[in-house]
């Protein structure tokens, strides 16, 4: 029965239902957000950029005490089922509140406002997706098999993506109005909801006993997860393959807007739609590939792609370009762009096995905290970043307000982040991409090696295999399976 399950299509599709939340959130915040506090309400893009960057901080407190609470909870759902289930109304609210108009009050408390309500949807993704990463290494352990669970969660994620972005610009047609921005933020509080609690109601976990670890020693558990050689260099894949799509989201609004002068007339959401859609073709077909080789391949493949596509937009980017050649390249742009998310969420089911063979731990819960807290870094540096750019090549909050159009210089120097910025981001998670140390053959190893420790497989380990452990994790052979590595960062 458990084998049925785990090659049920249907239990594939239950457990990726949730990222339509984890996909479709960011899409329109990262979209939307500082367009709603710019344009909506008058605030400047630098101010308004570090309403997200100083949520970082609370989250660098909520995440990894979520991921402790998670590995020491008992549930007879599965702690992190149970949390999922909690997170469905939670994440909703939470959502909906970040979108609350306060079009008359001052810009000080304007400001105060939006800071806490963003760090109210920040513990809200918190509590449904640091369980919801940890689950995979709970339900499934074959490593192919998590691929296609990952995959398929990956289809969700676009589709999340895909009807957010289309939604959201369809109702958003006026970007001064800040009514239409809550009235996307109600339907999409809806369908979050429904899409979390579906993963409840299809998914599985097993029992295991708690992790006991005290409050205090949880963050500095939380951080020991970064001791790991494999784990840091998917961080940096993460961290820069994410913000590349980030700044492609973030200033896509404005790119149009301004440098194109084409936001009517249906034209910014067809490019958000072609951009989204792409990148769920993107996903059908890397997750073969990715089945077929190893986790790495869709960013190897995609990136190189798609920093040419950006490339060729530099001569397209002004007002009057040709619109069905900007869509053209931006479809092969999203499919590049769905190399990063294919490849990132695969490698991160894997991440708690390598974490336990240096420690002796079992703990997806703290990676899972960790990779989400890095994500939502991710996320506010994009958005502040993007924020100093603007104010840098002259945005005018002023003007954004009235319904004016910016100055030349700044259509010209808004197209140059939406093309180099990018660009570069691509270039550093190319790099980190094909340093990582391990593909299918070096996680059989050791998952090998882990069942030796715990005297299921009465193997000799070979010096090869030694070998690979080292450069998997960091360590010398001697140092793994010590409690003590989760306990101290030296």
């Amino acid at each position: 029965m458990k084998k049925d399950r785990e090659h049920s299509l249907l239990a594939r599709c239950a457990y990726g239902a949730a990222d339509i939340y984890g996909g479709g959130a960011f899409v329109v915040i990262g979209t939307f957000f500082t367009v709603f506090l710019t344009k909506a309400l008058g605030m400047s893009p630098a101010l308004a950029g570090t309403i997200p960057l100083l949520g970082k901080v609370w989250d660098a407190v909520t995440d990894p005490v979520m991921g402790n609470i998670t590995d020491r909870t008992q549930s007879r759902f599965g702690a992190k089922r149970f949390y999922i289930l909690i997170g469905s109304i939670v994440s909703a609210i939470t959502f909906i509140l970040m979108w609350v108009p306060l079009p008359q009050a001052e810009m000080g408390l304007k400001y105060i406002f939006y800071m806490l309500m963003y760090m109210l949807f920040s513990t809200g993704f918190t509590i449904v997706m640091v369980p919801y990463n940890a689950l995979l290494p709970d339900m499934v352990d074959d490593y192919t098999l998590r691929g296609r669970f990952t995959g398929t969660r990956m289809a969700f994620s676009a589709f999340g993506n895909i009807i957010a972005a289309l939604l959201s610009t369809l109702i958003i047609t006026d970007n001064t109005d800040s009514s239409r921005y809550l009235i996307v933020a109600f339907i999409f509080g809806i369908i979050f909801c429904i899409a979390i609690l579906l993963t409840f109601f299809g998914t599985w976990e097993k029992q295991k006993p708690v992790l006991k670890v005290s409050l205090r020693e949880s963050f500095v558990q939380s951080f020991t997860a970064y001791k790991s050689r494999a784990f840091r260099f998917f961080i940096a894949i993460f961290i820069f393959g994410q913000a590349a799509t980030d700044f492609v989201t973030g200033l896509a609004v404005y790119y149009v807007d301004e440098t194109l002068n084409a936001y009517g007339g249906g034209r910014f959401t067809y490019l958000m739609g072609v951009i989204l859609i792409s990148q769920f073709i993107g996903m059908l077909i890397f997750n073969p590939v990715m089945a077929r080789t190893n986790k790495k391949t869709p960013i190897l493949i995609g990136f190189p792609v798609r920093i040419a596509a950006t490339l060729a937009m530099l001569a397209f980017s002004h007002e009057g370009a040709s619109f069905p050649v900007i869509l053209g390249l931006t479809f092969i742009i999203g499919l590049g762009m769905a190399g990063s998310s294919t490849t990132i969420y695969a490698i991160l089911a894997d991440m708690a096995d390598v974490d336990e063979l240096i420690t002796s731990i079992n703990r997806p819960g703290i990676c899972s905290g960790m990779a989400t807290f890095i994500r939502k870094i991710c996320a506010g540096l994009s958005v502040f970043i993007i924020g100093v750019l603007l104010s840098m090549v002259g945005y005018d909050e002023t003007i954004a307000s009235a319904g004016a159009r910016q100055a030349a210089a700044t259509q010209t120097g808004i197209a140059y982040i939406y093309i180099f910025v990018p660009i570069l981001l691509c270039l550093v998670t190319i790099f980190f991409t094909a340093k990582f140390p391990m593909s299918k053959e070096e996680f059989q190893v050791i998952r090998r090696e882990i069942s030796r420790r715990k005297g299921e497989d009465g193997s000799v380990i070979t010096p090869e295999e030694i070998a690979v452990c080292e450069k998997v994790t960091g360590f010398s052979y001697d140092r793994l399976w010590n409690r003590g590595n989760a306990l101290k960062m030296k």
